[in-house]
């Protein structure tokens, strides 16, 4: 975790039903649900230590022409749906901690969680210099979100047993991509 007086952000990325659930309209499966613990575990250690704890979640339309992921993948995190809710664990805690301001769901609509958002401001606003990376998929919006930060000079954790990937070898290769290229430290707690 960070120095004592650094101040640090736990990004939960895509940790939806349509990415996890069996039934999800893109699931990643059983390496994706696995990762459960971990947030969970990473998600209740920030909030108790007062630190950040961001939920960035995909958020579509159905039938949408103009959004490049309707070419790429099938409809997921539609609007309103059970899809684009937290999976497991995940959503029975947001629901408990979501009045903390320490706390919050934002919506994006691209692989980056920085893409047409307010979340550099809100991180600086905070003082937040260090951001530690879970969720899904590695390979796509985590590895985005982990170009966009590491371009705004943010320091960037990952913690390798609370993501997953859509194939072992784009989960080997975006954290060592991770690490070689953007000096992520890598933390398998």
């Amino acid at each position: 975790m960070s120095q004592p007086n650094q101040p640090a952000a736990l990004l939960i990325i895509d940790y939806t039903n349509d990415f996890v659930a069996p039934e999800g309209a893109l699931t990643l499966g059983e390496p994706a649900q696995a990762a459960e613990p971990a947030i969970i575990n990473l998600a209740q250690r920030f909030w108790e230590t007062g630190q950040v704890v961001i939920l960035p979640t995909d958020l579509h339309h159905a039938h949408d022409p103009y959004h490049p992921e309707s070419k790429l993948f099938p409809p997921h995190n539609l609007a309103g749906s059970w899809g684009r809710q937290f999976y497991g664990e995940l959503q029975p805690w947001y629901e408990a901690h979501r009045a903390d301001p320490t706390v919050w769901e934002m919506a994006k609509t691209r692989y980056s969680a920085f893409a047409g958002t307010d979340l550099d401001l809100q991180l600086r606003a905070r003082g937040i210099t260090e951001l530690h990376l879970t969720g899904v998929a590695t390979d796509i919006c985590l590895l985005h979100t982990a170009v966009s930060a590491y371009n705004l000079g943010y320091q960037l954790v990952i913690h390798p047993r609370a993501t997953a990937g859509f194939s072992p070898e784009n989960q080997t290769f975006a954290l060592q991509h991770f690490q070689t290229a953007l000096g992520a430290q890598l933390i398998d707690d």
